[in-house]
């Protein structure tokens, strides 16, 4: 079979080594996709790169594979955060594949005076950003922060990053112009809640000399639409886009 098929492991991959696939992968791999014994799949670890591996064994649980060549060396995404304030569950799924697919380092839920749920499930959202992983062919993983409030994520914030904050507003520059005026690519952006940033919010964001408010233009974006469009502005211009 065709070797298209791409899985993330936790265990560490070099040639000639073999590994055992948990339940969960085994079953995927046998009842939906239907491998079997001699198909290839390529896996990476998210520390050496991407591998080439084939099905040695299969058992009830398990999957043997064997490692059989290197595909693709690790790169790491350009150093973008991205803040957003949780939504509703779709939505916020939506969020973490985009995300994800658009090459974010790290992601971090931020709680603001108007987020609308409090259910975070950040084991949820790692398991979303994995199978985005997989399917984009990153090489490596977005870290998955848990949630923390606006206040505290600025209190301990590094000066050295630049927080771009979405300003729904419309008071703020815009986006790309202040993007094409930012010196370093160490960057992160904050997206706020459905609700929009609260007027205490706004104020001290707009005070801290490390955050440059910012528009997508003429026109208010839902939360997830700014996410994503936030990140291909970045994208286009400091990250990987612009190579």
């Amino acid at each position: 079979m065709a070797k298209n098929f791409r899985l993330y492991t936790k265990e560490e991959l070099n040639i000639g080594k073999t590994i055992l696939l948990d339940e969960e992968q085994t079953h995927y791999l046998k009842n939906v996709v239907k491998y079997t014994i001699n198909d290839d799949i390529l896996c990476f670890d998210n520390q050496n790169g991407e591998f080439l591996c084939k099905i040695t064994n299969i058992g009830k649980k398990t999957i043997q594979i064997s490692v059989q060549s290197k595909t693709k060396d690790y790169i790491s995404c350009p150093d973008i955060w991205l803040l957003f304030a949780p939504l509703k569950k779709d939505k916020t799924d939506f969020v973490i594949e985009k995300a994800t697919e658009l090459g974010v380092k790290k992601i971090i839920p931020t709680i603001t005076r108007y987020t609308i749920t409090n259910n975070i499930k950040t084991e949820r959202y790692i398991a979303q950003s994995i199978e985005a992983s997989e399917q984009c062919r990153r090489t490596d993983l977005p870290e998955i922060s848990s949630a923390k409030s606006l206040q505290d994520i600025l209190s301990n914030w590094d000066t050295s990053r630049t927080l771009f904050f979405m300003d729904e507003t419309l008071q703020s520059k815009p986006f790309i112009e202040q993007l094409k005026n930012t010196k370093t690519s160490k960057s992160a952006i904050l997206i706020g809640p459905e609700g929009g940033f609260s007027d205490d919010e706004l104020t001290i964001l707009r005070k801290l000399p490390f955050a440059k408010g910012a528009t997508l233009g003429p026109r208010i974006l839902r939360a997830e639409t700014a996410v994503a469009s936030a990140l291909a502005c970045w994208q286009m211009i400091l990250g990987d886009w612009s190579n």
